[in-house]
């Protein structure tokens, strides 16, 4: 996957800079739904010259493209996701960590959204992970 990223940029509408290649393999990589802080502690130790300013652009731009998603489950800290499927979240109360939910959207009922278009949809649930509750 991590050698297609300048093709799947480029398919997007995306110049593949070097910036961008590096934030979305971090992304796709990691998995860890970092915050724009936790991109940029990891990704300026071997690119000196990025800025939080660039992190925060290029995640605006890929939000823009499709290629990510915004996760707000926590109203104090925003948390990005490679993964545009529908799915949810889950976030541990204790360690912080979140949690990818997956989703079988065939078995909801929509009945009181009927007439409705629907463009972008959040589920979030917040608890104790496994790792946590012992």
């Amino acid at each position: 996957m991590i050698e297609r990223i300048p093709n799947l940029l480029r398919a997007h509408g995306i110049k593949p800079s070097h910036h961008r290649i590096k934030v979305y393999e971090y992304l796709v990589e990691k998995r860890n739904h970092p915050s724009v802080d936790m991109i940029y502690q990891e990704l300026v130790q071997n690119i000196p010259t990025l800025s939080k300013t660039t992190v925060y652009n290029i995640l605006n731009l890929f939000l823009e493209k499709g290629l990510a998603v915004m996760i707000t489950i926590d109203e104090n800290e925003t948390r990005y996701d490679a993964d545009t499927s529908l799915h949810g979240h889950f976030r541990c109360n204790n360690c912080q960590g979140i949690y990818d939910l997956r989703l079988d959207p065939a078995a909801w009922e929509w009945e009181s959204l009927d007439g409705f278009e629907i463009n972008e949809s959040h589920l979030y649930f917040k608890g104790l992970c496994p790792e946590c509750c012992h």
